[in-house]
């Protein structure tokens, strides 16, 4: 029985893994294709004139302590015609005090379109000095209610969603709407995220990256890279990528008011968007893309004590467990396509049980071990299939930074890196897979879900 069980637990790990490796592959198939298109992209900014306008969603509460770098950093974005909307969601610190002194904000009446049912708006506010500044001020309804009340808001055909503990790079929005200009069916964007800790900024402007010298926020660089560049990238190129982070996010208004906007009093609202944007196209049988774009970069404050970071990675584990459970019709459906066929069937096996599965195997094959049940030889075997394979994944996306995008610029920051994508996988991966099989077990148990406390050093000392 127990060898059985190794050879089901070593198939396991080789399935896993070599979809990864499937996804990383396809990933680097991407990102040669994408080499075509930046000699275009490099053309000047009057080009960009052709782009259509975005309102840029900001959703924040209890943000005083980053707010101000993430507006500034917004407002300098070189892109022809853009809003910026932040949506204060009944903050119960100083959140849009700040803003009100930091950008001169003076109450304004205006017109306000309810196509989203959302908590009660209080207040809208406008900037002298930036006329493409607003501030909405509303009862607290959480994330989801707030991009809702910043659609209703919102003025221009395409918006991007941004945390506000988030910096864009100042071309950020010029590189995530050209797939929208290149194809009419397109419906949802999304860019890549990473850490700023460690890294320079002044103003809301990025000066010079680094990395983290905190060992939390260090393996958050390695998971980044990772599951963006390989990750979302692969799943990106056959249509069937179930989530676009909430940091980071360009979608058509239209369509997504035509589901209902986001959900409101769910967890994953980022990722149950996006699968629900799935399903409900494709039982419309209508056409439509969803695609990553990896040039883009969105900067975010990863944390750096193991409970804020465990309360995160718990929080997503919901999130999946939410989202997949609302939309399980979309799972072998007729129409489901390779969404419906390939990625939520892999969501399910490997990152929703793959929980259960892991820490259960590397338990069993333990014990088995010691107690002579499996031989040396079986035992080195499971090994690889769980630890040396997800080595060789860390280090395929290292080696897809460096040849795309070299965004470290010394070698002594690969060698960190190369050191982290060997090192996480011993103990820090096998943390991570604990607190998400807290997070399973608390969605399974019905247990209410809460955000937990982050602590936040803030992304620009001069804001503090």
């Amino acid at each position: 029985m127990a060898e059985i069980i190794t050879w089901l637990m070593v198939a396991y790990f080789l399935a896993v893994h070599g979809i990864y490796l499937m996804l990383s592959l396809l990933a680097a198939q991407a990102l040669y294709r994408n080499q075509r298109y930046r000699e275009i992209e490099a053309l000047p900014l009057s080009y960009s004139l052709l782009s259509p306008p975005i309102s840029v969603l900001v959703p924040a509460y209890n943000e005083e302590t980053t707010i101000t770098a993430t507006v500034e950093s917004l407002l300098q974005l070189a892109y022809a015609e853009f809003e910026v909307v932040v949506i204060n969601d009944g903050s119960r610190d100083q959140t849009l005090q700040v803003l009100i002194e930091r950008f001169g904000l003076l109450p304004f009446p205006e017109a306000y379109r309810v196509q989203i049912p959302t908590q009660e708006v209080r207040g809208i506010y406008r900037s002298p000095r930036h006329p493409n500044l607003r501030v909405i001020d509303k009862a607290n309804g959480g994330k989801a209610d707030s991009l809702n009340a910043g659609i209703n808001a919102s003025r221009y055909p395409l918006f991007c969603g941004v945390d506000a503990d988030s910096i864009l790079e100042r071309d950020s929005l010029q590189k995530v709407v050209k797939p929208f200009m290149r194809s009419p069916d397109m419906v949802a964007t999304g860019g890549t995220i990473r850490a700023t800790n460690g890294c320079d900024v002044r103003g809301g402007d990025l000066l010079k990256i680094d990395l983290p010298r905190n060992r939390w926020a260090l393996f958050q660089v390695m998971e980044y890279l990772r599951a963006f560049l390989f990750g979302r990238l692969g799943w990106s190129s056959i249509n069937a990528m179930l989530i676009i982070s909430g940091a980071f996010g360009l979608f058509r208004k239209e369509t997504v008011v035509s589901v209902g906007g986001y959900r409101p009093n769910t967890i994953g609202e980022d990722m149950e968007l996006i699968v629900r944007l799935h399903r409900v196209l494709r039982e419309r049988r209508q056409a439509y893309r969803i695609q990553f774009i990896a040039d883009p970069v969105c900067w975010t404050e990863a944390p750096e004590d193991w409970r804020s970071l465990r309360n995160q990675r718990v929080r997503w584990q919901r999130g999946l467990a939410e989202s997949l459970s609302l939309h399980w019709r979309l799972m072998f459906s007729r129409h489901g396509g390779a969404p419906g066929w390939i990625a939520f069937p892999f969501m399910l096996l490997f990152e929703l049980l793959g929980p259960i599965l892991e820490l259960g195997g590397l338990l069993f094959m333990a014990w088995a071990w010691w107690a002579g049940f499996v031989d040396w030889q079986a035992f080195a075997l499971f090994m690889f299939a769980a630890l040396g394979l997800g080595i060789m994944l860390s280090a395929s996306g290292l080696l897809l930074e460096e040849l795309g995008f070299h965004l470290y610029p010394r070698s002594r920051h690969v060698m960190r890196l190369a050191l982290v994508a060997f090192a996480e996988n011993f103990g820090y991966r096998q943390l991570n897979t604990w607190w998400r099989l807290v997070g399973l077990w608390q969605w399974a148990t019905g247990r209410k879900s809460r955000w937990g406390h982050m602590v936040r050093k803030g992304l620009d000392p001069a804001a503090r």
